[in-house]
């Protein structure tokens, strides 16, 4: 889980986030003194709540910033989607704010000190962002990778990189093959640059810093005492399934061996961890019910007034080691929904089976609350991943490997594939979900719970998925 809050596609966020909160500091107590006067900034910043007023707005703008996406570079990229985001992020702000000191005035900073401090936190959060924009240009990837094998599974790994290498901070320099005939060939961009006699020198030549040997290839086609040699030699190499699960936090399953899974770290579950996530569950579960009961009521007399047929829809689900168990839902379909096809999957689009008021139920997550009944009583966690119908399980093991690997642990209200890929009604998404779902059971933690659930608000905060 720290490998992962801390991997290099992390790290900048974290500097991007920590140089930003000191020029936000500056910026709130510029506005103090520029509307108070330095006397008059210096009597409120210097008093016992001082920090805590410029904390309180700073910590409340990063809050909404992160909220509204604005800490992902796939979205601060976009020079309108920024300026529309932190326009989002400011008002949520003002409105947190405006409540704050409603109910404990002794925290507000000063009359009018935050409108100006609004006008100097967007133009020191744009400033920054396009100046950090430039830097990571001018400074470039982080971490250069040079990758053995070709294999169609290892060029569709490296794909996956290539195509997000500015968001990862990592760039491919080029293709080892083991024939030489093959050198030149382009792959994606660079192509073939070497064969394994030519790994040392690409190494100093290109200032390499990582040699990924892609499992799929290694295993018949690469000599591995050459490759030895020269790891005992001092040249860096690692598996292209463990660099990919840095990177993307997924596991890539067409591209994996059991030995992979058997000899990685990771897939521990302590007794402490397993009672403490137990714990967790009671307690959110428990208190998520008594917190949603006006929801609830809310949530069923609407279901009641606008369609036919029963408030509450259940289904049978495959839960931990296979356990067949029933989850109850705020039901969001007509009744005869599948009468005449049998269970099929949800349309992500314009579903007709879906009601008026089921639609609403299900962008907001409301039809999901009756599950906390579940995690109270053992059929899932708070956190894991979703449960999916016996029929849908019988298929996807058939058709996907280490599909039924993704039961050794409780299915979740929410997950890390639902927080990453929020929609699936494929066999494809099904295959997408399982790499993410088998990240987070090798990974399990209750830090790595706790980033989910702040996601999954993000996620219903935004309206993803549906």
């Amino acid at each position: 889980m720290i490998r992962f809050l801390l991997h290099r596609a992390r790290t900048r966020s974290l500097l991007l986030a920590a140089c930003e909160t000191v020029l936000m500091v500056g910026a709130v107590i510029a506005s103090a003194i520029l509307r108070l006067g330095y006397d008059g900034a210096a009597d409120i910043l210097l008093s016992d709540n001082g920090p805590t007023k410029v904390l309180l707005v700073v910590g409340l703008a990063q809050v909404c910033l992160y909220y509204v996406d604005l800490y992902d570079f796939r979205v601060v990229a976009d020079r309108r989607e920024l300026f529309t985001r932190l326009s989002q992020a400011l008002a949520s702000t003002s409105f947190a704010l405006a409540l704050v000191y409603y109910w404990l005035p002794s925290l507000m900073i000063g009359r009018g000190v935050f409108f100006i401090a609004a006008i100097f936190l967007t133009t020191v959060i744009v400033g920054w962002r396009l100046l950090f924009e430039w830097l990571s240009g001018r400074v470039g990837p982080r971490e250069r990778l040079l990758l053995v094998g070709t294999s169609p599974a290892a060029v569709d790994l490296a794909r996956e990189l290539f195509e997000r290498r500015h968001q990862l901070g990592v760039e491919i320099v080029g293709f080892i093959d083991p024939d030489r005939a093959k050198v030149g060939q382009p792959l994606l961009n660079p192509g073939i640059i070497g064969t394994i006699e030519d790994i040392p020198s690409v190494v100093r030549s290109k200032d390499v810093d990582r040699v990924v040997v892609s499992l799929a290839d290694a295993r018949g086609t690469l000599p591995v005492d050459k490759l030895l040699e020269m790891k005992l030699e001092g040249v860096t190499f690692d598996h292209l399934a463990s660099v990919y699960e840095e990177y993307t936090g997924k596991i890539a399953v067409e591209n994996l061996r059991p030995s992979w899974l058997i000899f990685s770290d990771g897939f521990k579950k302590s007794h402490f961890l397993t009672a403490a996530k137990r714990a967790m569950d009671i307690l959110c579960a428990g208190v998520g019910l008594v917190l949603a009961t006006p929801l609830m009521i809310a949530a069923a007399i609407a279901i009641r007034l606008t369609s036919p047929g029963p408030i509450l829809y259940h289904q049978k689900r495959v839960g931990k080691n296979g356990h067949v168990f029933t989850v109850h839902k705020f039901r969001s379909m007509r009744v005869d929904a599948e009468a005449g096809t049998g269970p099929v999957w949800a349309a992500k689009h314009g579903d007709p089976r879906v009601t008026r008021i089921g639609g609403f139920l299900r962008r907001s997550r409301l039809d999901e609350v009756p599950q906390l009944w579940c995690v109270l009583k053992g059929d899932m966690s708070f956190v894991g991943p979703r449960p999916e119908r016996p029929e849908f399980v019988a298929e996807l093991t058939k058709q996907i490997r280490f599909y039924g690997q993704r039961h050794v642990v409780r299915p979740g209200l929410t997950g890390w594939a639902q927080v990453c890929y929020t929609y699936g009604a494929t066999t494809e998404d099904a295959l997408q979900k399982l790499q993410y779902d088998l990240y987070y059971i090798k990974n399990l933690s209750l830090a790595l719970d706790l980033y989910i659930v702040f996601e999954t608000v993000k996620t219903v905060i935004l309206r993803k998925g549906a």
